[in-house]
């Protein structure tokens, strides 16, 4: 579980700061938030490797 912990900690932090419980809708506002985060990771690393 603290590998999983560790995914979902950014999404967890934003959600905890908006105010919203990371657990309601089941965790799609987390989701969605982690999604955008990682996207964002990922597609730096890949334009510094490709650039």
């Amino acid at each position: 579980m603290v590998i999983v912990n560790a995914l979902l900690w950014p999404g967890t932090k934003i959600c905890e700061a908006m105010g919203i419980d990371p657990e309601s809708d089941q965790g799609l506002l987390r989701s969605m938030f982690n999604m955008l985060i990682y996207l964002t990771i990922a597609l730096a690393v890949l334009w510094l490797i490709l650039a």
